[in-house]
């Protein structure tokens, strides 16, 4: 019987069928960060256990390092005490960590693709929301809680509930100017923040087979914002190109075995799925949250909605709220909406084709006077990188700071902070109530380019008028 990806990377990895319906399942690989797992380390000393199975752990700092220091200990004892205590669990543990000593540092959901990590028809699991990001290579990754950390360290598995597979297809060629992060905005605006719960979220169609590895990356990222606990692209050669020779891919033999395998997790012709979507990629515009939901985003040329727009009264009420909290007016346009802070980064796009994408349009270009505008590489291999072939340069020309490597102002638990009611053009993925540290700021999420665009205009523009694209609608 033909079977989807998920179906079949979930029949490889359920050990039992629990008497509460759920499947202990098997976790292949798990990634582990400074802020979710200290607890889960001290209930299993509490329990007088190891990890049990440590060359499938694998951990890094992100969420908490500072992005504008380079040497320990550093200013925010917290941060420098939460380093400290992942060092110890690791090292107690035999866990291999990615320090920041190590060159290969970074946000999580960066370093696992990167280093090899991140492999098709495997189940992947971190304690974090965003862990969807691995599925871009085929993967069935979603993020835990930290009880559920410790239920991986300590046996490798975990009890869930099996999710039901919407196929998404996005067809076509995309606009000039319109990027992957644009096509998931899109996607959430279109089926909204709670649309895909109880789902896994299959991304397909010409648009995802000609998309790269880092642009596959970017929407899964960004499925649990649109409610759905998983979201995957069936792996190819782009899948496999990207993960030869890299430190923890196979070699060899083992290469052409993995690859056979791998191709055989791809879900086959004709099977069934819950639900099927299919976008014309042609009507998606670059696409600008207005709101405190990322189902709250707008076409650039498009003007913000109305209270009275809202079809029930659960909409309006939620309309009133985010235009309360944005300081906007509804039917007002959400282009030319003055920015304070310009933030390109984080595990949705902070990969190197972010950088070297942006980099191509503000070479020779200012940042806007009273604008800060801030670049944090995903990882200190992207930052290797970049600095490598010159980005930094063209970026500090520019304007931009260029940081090291972290979370930064994703989530803020780190000093990289909005002040008071400012408003950031932001590239990562979450425009919540205080998401970047101020419980007034303001957040507007975006690609990168149009990060950029705002930056050197000092609004909210489009990046096709300000980097001279093709005409609008061509």
């Amino acid at each position: 019987m033909s079977k989807s990806l998920f179906e079949k990377v979930w029949d490889a990895h359920a050990v039992r069928q629990l008497a509460n319906g759920q499947t202990q399942l098997l976790i292949g690989t798990h990634l582990i960060h400074e802020v979710t797992s200290p607890q889960a380390f001290g209930m299993l000393r509490d329990h007088g256990l190891k990890v049990q199975y440590p060359h499938r752990t694998f951990a890094t700092v992100d969420h908490i390092v500072p992005t504008n220091e380079a040497v320990e200990p550093y200013s925010d004892p917290l941060a420098q005490g939460m380093i400290e205590e992942l060092r110890k669990n690791c090292a107690e543990n035999d866990v291999t960590f990615f320090d920041t000593n190590t060159g290969k540092q970074g946000v999580v959901h960066i370093v696992g693709p990167e280093q090899g990590i991140t492999q098709p028809g495997t189940t992947i699991a971190c304690g974090d929301s965003h862990t969807a990001t691995h599925g871009a290579f085929g993967a069935i990754a979603f993020g835990i809680g930290t009880s559920q950390v410790r239920d991986v360290l300590a046996t490798q598995t975990i009890a869930l509930n099996e999710l039901k597979v919407r196929r998404i297809n996005v067809n076509g060629d995309l606009l000039p100017g319109v990027y992957a992060k644009d096509v998931i905005l899109h996607i959430i605006r279109l089926l909204g923040t709670q649309g895909g719960t109880g789902y896994a979220y299959e991304y397909a169609g010409t648009t995802f087979d000609n998309f790269t590895m880092e642009e596959r990356m970017t929407v899964c990222n960004m499925s649990i914002e649109g409610g759905a606990r998983v979201g995957y692209v069936n792996p190819d050669e782009t899948t496999f190109d990207y993960l030869k020779g890299r430190p923890y891919s196979p070699t060899g033999e083992a290469w052409d075995a993995a690859v056979a395998e791998w191709k055989s997790f791809a879900s086959d012709e004709g099977c069934s799925y819950d639900d099927v979507v299919t976008i014309d990629a042609s009507e998606i515009q670059p696409t600008v949250t207005w709101g405190i939901t990322p189902a709250q985003g707008v076409g650039i040329e498009e003007n913000i909605p109305s209270i009275a727009e809202g079809a029930t009264q659960s909409d309006r009420d939620s309309i009133a709220e985010a235009l309360e909290y944005m300081q906007f007016e509804g039917g007002s346009a959400v282009k030319g909406k003055k920015i304070d802070v310009a933030f390109i980064g984080s595990c949705t796009n902070g990969r190197l084709s972010d950088f070297e994408e942006v980099a191509k349009f503000v070479e020779g270009r200012k940042v806007a006077a009273g604008v800060q505008a801030i670049i944090v590489p995903g990882s200190q291999v992207v930052a290797k990188i970049a600095e490598a072939k010159g980005l930094d340069k063209i970026f500090v020309e520019a304007g931009f700071e260029w940081r090291a490597a972290g979370c930064s102002m994703c989530l803020a638990m780190n000093p990289d902070k909005l002040i008071g009611d400012q408003l950031c053009a932001s590239s990562s993925n979450r425009n919540f109530k205080g998401r970047q540290g101020s419980p007034t700021g303001r957040t507007m999420l975006m690609s990168p380019l149009m990060v950029a665009a705002a930056a050197v205009t000092g609004e909210v523009s489009d990046a096709r008028e300000v980097f001279g694209f093709a005409p609008v609608g061509v």
